[in-house]
């Protein structure tokens, strides 16, 4: 079983090496892909039975034991993380194999985009097994050298200039995360997260609050928390449709599991748990209004995303097993369900030839499929029940409930008032884009007298929304249909299907999160598997490396 736990990162790191290699057979780089993401799936589900069922896994690399090696840790947590990344990742790469079908290598060239999105993909999931600060920090890297390639593919000037954006502010987060890194080594003489539990409580308060902060404002800039934000909006949007799918799903999300991994283990009884509450609040705010102000559907998107981010971070500051495990929840169904959204845009991009509200109209009545592939996510994403956006934002409120304390309240109320306001956002967008007839629409309609009174009425209401809207800095002019590839919407629909699972087997998932949290809000279960007996040593395994596996005080009636 151990041995499985390092196959999670050597399995994409292998493909993308074998995908570089054969620079000139695209056909041959997207099976490679094809199988390299499709074996991680199935590594992912059976490393999430094998947790549950047994408990924590830890692969000590190369046989040195920790805390002087480098321990990969899988728990509930990062085993959900695997696989609910590992089937996003795979749905995106059949999104974009079907762009590719259809538009050639302009804005996805072969040789460079296969091995670059599974190096991303390894540094995701190294991000989640990484039982040291440092191992960490180098999943970041990974990730981050490979999301400045696919960020500015196509080479054009609008996603060049979002990409020295966001390149700069990724540095910026990298120094200060790596600076932690350095002071908490000076202070502890250690980066393994299970001995840091043990040695960062021994030092004084005034210190565990500044290495707490450090790595929070590192983070932070990565999760995209309020005030930390400013440079998503403009970055993401303008990458191709399934680089800014992924991104929007996974990138920031790794971020928030890094604060959930160092606010458990590092600072379990950290002093800003409730500064975080107040940051949850603002992120939830500054977000929501943000997009209620667009008028350009990816940007609109973009500061849900942003919002939504707050949801995760309120769970977070609540430190209790109820908030984690509420949280490990809506971070699975936000991954899905805003990839998903991402997804549908693609394709309304392709079918209206631009993603602004002012343009597109008439749609369902040309292509009601997309209309249902968007409307399933918007109505998850906006909280309406039985949804899993519903399930995670109501035990989040349950458990604030629960702490009944001021911020609680009044982070209920905001989180409540935040959905509505998200489901209406999405909701104007969708009538715009979809329910108004073609004459209705804006860039059909300027030059057009209109036939009655009440469209008179109407396109003067329009004219008046659209003043008020924003829309994307950089705008472009709409351009013409393209062709959908079939393999397009039957990675959306498969994704919408994901989406709606997390529904069925609410269940299940959220009682697995509730084990998960558990766990979490006990650090002292990993701190006796990762360190064993006090000594560092393990039993020895083949394949040059050893590892442990411990039953959870949580597992013992399984």
């Amino acid at each position: 079983m151990i041995q499985l736990v390092p196959l999670a990162v050597l399995i994409p790191l292998a493909g993308a090496a074998l995908a570089l290699a054969v620079p000139g057979h695209r056909r041959l780089q997207q099976g490679i892909t094809l199988f390299a993401l499709s074996a991680v799936v199935v590594l992912s589900g059976a490393l999430m039975y094998l947790v549950d069922a047994a408990g924590i896994l830890v692969m000590e690399v190369g046989g040195w034991a920790a805390p002087f090696g480098i321990a990969l840790v899988v728990d509930r947590v990062s085993a959900l993380m695997l696989t609910v990344s590992s089937i996003v990742l795979l749905g995106v790469f059949l999104f974009s194999l079907g762009q590719g079908l259809a538009d050639g290598d302009d804005d996805t060239p072969v040789s460079i985009y296969y091995p670059t999105y599974l190096v991303l993909g390894a540094g995701v999931f190294n991000a989640f097994i990484a039982g040291d600060l440092f191992n960490l920090y180098v999943g970041f890297e990974i990730l981050l050298v490979a999301s400045y390639v696919l960020i500015t593919l196509g080479g054009t000037a609008q996603r060049i200039r979002a990409g020295v954006t966001y390149v700069i502010v990724s540095l910026v987060s990298s120094v200060l995360f790596l600076a932690a890194i350095g002071l908490i080594y000076g202070a502890t003489g250690t980066v393994n997260m299970a001995q840091l539990t043990v040695r960062i409580a021994e030092l004084p308060s005034e210190i565990q609050l500044l290495l707490n902060l450090t790595l929070l404002i590192a983070f932070g800039i990565k999760a995209a928390v309020f005030p930390l934000a400013f440079w998503l909006p403009d970055s993401y949007p303008t990458a191709p449709a399934p680089v800014t799918a992924v991104f929007a799903g996974l990138l920031t999300k790794v971020g928030v599991y890094a604060i959930i991994r160092t606010q458990t283990k590092l600072f379990p009884d950290s002093s800003v748990d409730r500064l975080l509450l107040v940051i949850a609040g603002l992120t939830l705010i500054v977000g929501i209004l943000g997009a209620v102000s667009q008028l350009d559907i990816k940007r609109l998107l973009s500061f849900t995303l942003i919002s939504h981010i707050g949801y995760m971070i309120f769970g977070i500051g609540m430190a209790n097993a109820a908030g984690f495990a509420a949280t490990i929840y809506y971070i699975a169904h936000h991954i899905i369900v805003q990839t998903t959204l991402f997804l549908a845009v693609g394709l309304v991009e392709r079918q209206g030839g631009t993603t602004s509200l002012s343009g597109l109209g008439g749609m369902m009545r040309k292509a009601p499929f997309i209309a249902i592939l968007f409307f399933i996510p918007m109505l998850n994403l906006g909280g309406i029940p039985p949804f899993s956006g519903f399930i995670g934002k109501l035990g989040l409120f349950t458990v604030a409930a629960d702490l009944a304390s001021p911020e609680a309240y009044w982070l209920i109320g905001i989180g409540a008032l935040v959905s509505l306001l998200t489901l209406y956002a999405l909701a104007r967008a969708w009538v715009l884009a979809f329910w108004r007839t073609p004459a209705q629409a804006g860039a059909e309609s300027k030059h057009a007298k209109p036939a009655t009174t009440e469209a008179l009425v109407l396109r003067e209401r329009e004219q008046a929304l659209f003043e008020r809207l924003q829309d994307a800095p950089d705008a472009q002019p709409q351009a013409e249909q393209k062709e959908i590839p079939k393999l397009m919407f039957v990675a959306t629909t498969g994704m919408v299907a994901v989406s709606i699972a997390l529904t069925v087997l609410a269940g299940p998932l959220y009682a697995y999160a509730t084990r998960a949290g558990e766990t979490l809000a006990d650090p002292g279960i990993v701190v006796e598997q990762v360190l064993g007996d006090g000594d560092g040593t393990g039993g020895d395994s083949p394949g040059g490396g050893s590892g442990r596996t411990t039953v959870d005080e949580g597992d013992s009636d399984e």
